[in-house]
């Protein structure tokens, strides 16, 4: 069994409230040396299979599919041992 560990983050022209909210409450909590936070997300999914290269592949597929938005997210993934 392998797991694929996703990390989707908004693409660099996309605003990102949640990200300049949190930059501005770590600079007001004296963290002046904060300048730039984005927010992301990493998605866990176990997948019934032992060839990392088809692995990858389905992976790759569901992102497409699902886990997603290209349209104003970008995305990278690895295979690791489960």
């Amino acid at each position: 069994m392998l797991k694929g560990i996703v990390t989707v983050s908004l693409k660099q022209d996309v605003l990102d409230p949640q990200g300049e909210a949190v930059l501005h409450s770590l600079q007001t909590l004296g963290f002046p040396e904060a300048h730039n936070v984005r927010i992301g997300k990493s998605i866990e999914v176990w997948l019934e299979e032992n060839d990392s290269q088809k692995a990858e592949t389905r992976l790759s597929e569901m992102c497409e599919a699902l886990l997603v938005n290209a349209v104003i997210e970008d995305y990278r993934f690895e295979i690791v041992e489960a």
